[in-house]
């Protein structure tokens, strides 16, 4: 009992913001008119959802969302889904938009986006700051991540996880550390990363997560903010600034779930959103939607149930190995292994394999679909073949990705564009 009191003064003492204003320039078109966190996941949430329902389960109810970047949909979605919380409750997921609050910039990094947040941050009185990347899909219980922040005396920790250090050149900050895990040296995308202790297969990569001393969070902020020379960011200029004469210590990230390897993945390109999606087919899925104990909460519009009809040889309404989601119909066609997000509608004769289909599409007949992603909003003409021939889709005006994967959206089909 002690020790649960222990962790609710924690997440109690908690503020935690939310950095959702990048834009995920490597999805292409599919972040085009949307923020990456607002990207659509799993049938029928967005990637927001993850670290919001973190923070919700985890204890934590004082959350700021920081947006940027072609935000409409994203502050749509979490004013919907996420508006509900009663400040006189000491719970509030606020948006908190660039505007200019400390410079005439917009936020100029991870760090400038947190600095120019100070005063509605000091406002809520926090001992600790939470500050977390808006765009992963992950569970995770940040109420061991405050203890050993708490426990250690650190003044700032680092969430982590290991990655093989040939997927880690490049794309991620490692980290260094000593047995303790304490940080002795960081570096931002390195593309020869150094690896953890006593294997040198694998290396310690920053999630994206931190924790802070709330006066000392504000304090190298502040010095952040007068160095002409600096990226404003958390990774290259404030983590490196500090391990030397502070206590800064890495966290590595474990499944606090019973029998749960540790999951998180970075959707950050069409093929690893395209798999992302992929894996959650399997009947034992890494990533848990299931759990009732850990659920991830959303918005969720009024929908009838998903109807699949006809049922002659040639014509028969079916899915298999998918995820159907509400106001779905499928009218003697057929879907194999693919995920269809709410409202999209597959008419007779067509066959859609290993694709991922964004809200509201229409797949009309006689169409043949595999290894797509399809936006939202697309109408896909009668007798359409995607994915079968990648210089037939180049020629259409499709995008495929290195590992083969097409995008559809409107625009390359000629219709209204701006649908989030």
């Amino acid at each position: 009992m002690s020790n649960v009191r222990y962790i609710s003064n924690l997440t109690r003492e908690t503020y935690a913001l939310i950095l959702a204003g990048g834009r995920g320039s490597r999805l292409h078109e599919l972040t085009d008119w949307r923020a990456k966190p607002a990207l659509y996941f799993g049938g029928k949430f967005r990637i927001i959802d993850f670290p919001l329902s973190n923070c919700i389960n985890s204890g934590i109810r004082r959350v700021g969302v920081v947006t940027q970047y072609k935000s409409h949909s994203l502050i749509r979605h979490v004013m919907r889904g996420w508006g509900h919380f009663k400040k006189e409750l000491g719970e509030s997921v606020e948006i908190l938009p660039a505007s200019q609050r400390y410079s005439e910039n917009w936020y100029q990094g991870t760090a400038d986006a947190v600095f120019q947040n100070i005063d509605i941050i000091r406002h809520e009185l926090p001992k600790y700051v939470m500050v977390l990347s808006g765009d992963h899909v992950y569970r995770m219980d940040y109420a061991g991540l405050l203890a050993a922040h708490a426990e250690s005396g650190a003044d700032m920790t680092v969430s982590c996880l290991e990655v093989p250090v040939a997927e880690a050149a490049g794309a991620f900050g490692v980290m260094e550390v000593d047995e303790d895990l304490r940080i002795l040296g960081f570096e931002e995308k390195p593309q020869q990363p150094k690896h953890s202790p006593g294997n040198p297969e694998m290396c310690l990569a920053s999630m994206g997560n931190y924790v802070f001393n709330t006066e000392f969070l504000f304090e190298q902020l502040k010095k952040d903010a007068q160095n002409a020379n600096s990226d404003r960011d958390f990774g290259k200029d404030i983590i490196p600034s500090i391990i030397e004469k502070h206590k800064v210590f890495a966290y590595p990230f474990k499944s606090a779930f019973p029998n749960e390897q540790a999951y998180w993945r970075d959707v950050g390109t069409l093929d690893s959103f395209w798999q992302a999606n992929m894996e959650l087919l399997s009947p034992t899925p890494a990533l848990n939607l299931y759990d009732a104990k850990w659920p991830i909460w959303t918005y969720q519009e009024q929908l009838p149930p998903a109807k699949f009809v006809f049922d002659d040889d040639d014509r028969r309404g079916m899915a298999v190995d998918s995820i159907i989601s509400g106001g779905c119909i499928i009218s003697g066609a057929t879907v194999r292994r693919s995920v269809l997000f709410n409202e999209v509608r597959v008419c007779s004769y067509s066959l859609v394999e290993d694709s991922v289909v964004l809200p509201d599409v229409v797949v009309l007949r006689h169409c043949k679909i595999k290894n797509a992603i399809i936006d939202r909003g697309c109408i896909i003409p009668e007798g359409t073949v995607i994915g079968y021939n990648h210089d037939h889709d180049r020629a259409k005006g499709f995008r495929v990705s290195e590992k083969g994967i097409t995008l559809v959206t409107r625009d390359m089909l000629g219709l209204p564009v701006g649908y989030e």
